[in-house]
Formats: C-alpha cells, structure tokens, sequence
C-alpha cells in the first residue's frame, strides 16, 4: 500500500518510523528487537536508510595505496524484504544519489518492485567523510530531483534503454525530503522551496521533514510550501533529544535549531538519564500540538532507540 493511500484512508493521525540498518556482522534481529517494541501503535509504514560504504586508502608494502572499505550496513533492499515478510508491513527504502550510477539505481528500483514494494523516498544523500561536498557518482546523480525525474519516468514506461521491449511501468509513490528550517546548502528559504516545489512537479506524492524542535517551524514551513503552490502532504520528521551531547551534535549536524524554552531546561539536566526525561517531555508536548493541528502522520527517526520512542507513543497514540 502506498504511502500517500495511508493517510488519504486515516482517520486519525499515523504513526512511522525511521529506522537504521545494523553495522556489518550484526544480525537481523537486532533490526526486529528495535522494531517488536512499537509494533503495538500499528505504523502505518518503516523507512529504512541506506548508508553508503565508506573508505580508507591504506599504505602496503612497495608504497602503493590500497582502498580499504572501512564502513557497510547490509543492504537496504534486503531488510525491506525481512521486515515485509515478518510484520506485513509497508516498507519505504531510502534511495540515494550517492554511490550509485543512473543504471545501478534502475536495477535497485527493478529488484524493489519485484518484491512488492511501492514507496521509495528519494534523497540526494551526505557526502562522505573524505569529501568536503557531495560529489556524484561518475554516470549519476547530482541532485534529487534528477532522481526522481528518473524514478517518475519508470513510472511511466521509461527505462534508460529505449529498446528495450514489452517493459512494465513501475508503481512507486515517491518522498522527497523537506526541511523546515532550510536545507544547509540553500542560500535562502525562498530558495530551498522552489527546488522543493520542483521535485514535487518532477513527480514527487509526498514530503517528509527534516527533525525540528520547533513546532512553529514547522507550522511556517507548511504554510509558505502551500503559498508555493506545493499541495502534497507534509510530513512532520521528530527525534527524542536523549543524552547531553545531542544538545550540541544534533543542531551541528542537522543545522537545526533549539527552542530557547528547551534549552533552558535542558542546561538544568545533570546527566544523560535526565536530558532524556526532559526530551521524552519535549516530544510528547511537539506531538499533541501536532496532531491538534491535524498533521497526517507522526514520523519518528529513532536512530535505534525504540524505548524512547515507545514512551512517548503510548502517551499519544
């Protein structure tokens, strides 16, 4: 089921949930053991990021350098199978830019429509650690909207090799992200809109956010993508602040903001169990504001920690 079929059929507001692939050598039960404790909130759907394999170049004998993987999380595509085949749940595979080649990225979207599914949200991606920006990969993608024009014309019939015959259009619903407080590489809010609303006319169902603190970001953000002629549906993206190093990682990181409000109670916490306390109290508060405002659907990046996130969807939901 799409994602855009779930919140036109809602008649409250949903629950989702973001989840992180496991670093190489864990096992997929360590995805289950985060998933088992939220399932009683029934979420309407789980993305599951993918994280580009990461690298070093190490000196061998005789001076020559040698790329050494440093980095890799099992493959997206194969956990969106697992958790479809445990839970019969709706899987949303992230989809990148980075790493991949146009016709890498089509055989990735071939192989997820012959498992069934049809929600993909498509990101740009991060640069990787040994780069100072994002670079494309040689024969891919440099920008989001290039993914999904690409992802929109298989939609249609239209594969990277025009002879080729008999070709079944595929059936994604397609996310793009959306940030409230604007993209850190936009030169202006006004800016960062108008590529939003370009992605939207490329073809994309549906935006979710970046995490904010702030509702009334949020609330602005919403209101300017209407006045831009953006109609689709706005998803809000929320994270539970949990340890005191967050306060200063998270808006350096994700270029985001902390309420003033926040702040001054959380420079009151003692300790990392405290912090966490004051982030499940901050949320909570985030989500009723939210859902009285008729937001579709609450959509959480637990980052691995579904305790958190499970305090704070039985006060809600």
């Amino acid at each position: 089921m799409k994602v855009t079929e779930h919140l036109k059929s809602a008649k409250k507001t949903l629950f989702s949930i973001e989840i992180l692939p496991p670093l190489k050598g864990k096992s997929i039960q360590s995805i289950y053991d985060g998933i088992d404790p939220l399932m009683e909130f029934n979420p309407a759907f789980i993305d599951v990021t993918y994280h580009r394999e990461e690298y070093v170049y190490k000196k061998r004998e005789g001076g020559y350098l040698e790329k050494v993987s440093i980095r890799k999380r099992p493959g997206t595509v194969g956990i969106c199978a697992a958790l479809i085949n445990k839970y019969g749940i709706d899987a949303v595979p992230h989809i990148i830019c980075g790493g991949f080649t146009r016709e890498e990225t089509e055989n990735a979207l071939i192989d997820l429509q012959f498992l069934g599914i049809d929600n993909v949200l498509a990101l740009r991606g991060d640069s990787i650690k040994t780069e100072p920006a994002f670079v494309p990969e040689p024969g891919g993608h440099e920008f989001a909207i290039d993914l999904v024009k690409q992802i929109n014309a298989m939609n249609h019939g239209g594969y990277l090799y025009d002879d080729m015959q008999d070709v079944a259009p595929t059936k994604f619903c397609i996310g793009v992200a959306g940030y409230p407080e604007k993209h850190f590489e936009a030169p202006n809010m006004f800016s960062d809109l108008k590529q939003l609303k370009a992605k939207v006319d490329a073809g994309a169902d549906y935006v979710v956010t970046q995490m904010f603190f702030d509702n009334q970001k949020f609330f602005d953000f919403v209101k300017l993508c209407r006045k831009a002629g953006i109609s689709v549906p706005i998803i809000p993206g929320l994270k539970i602040l949990t340890g005191k190093k967050q306060i200063i990682t998270l808006p350096k990181i994700f270029h985001i903001d902390i309420p003033h409000a926040f702040y001054e109670e959380l420079e009151k916490c003692k300790d990392d169990n405290a912090v966490r306390e004051a982030g499940i109290r901050w949320c909570i508060q985030q989500c009723k504001e939210l859902i009285a405002s008729n937001v579709p659907c609450l959509h959480f990046y637990t980052m691995g920690n579904s305790e958190v996130t499970r305090r704070v969807a039985e006060k809600i939901f």
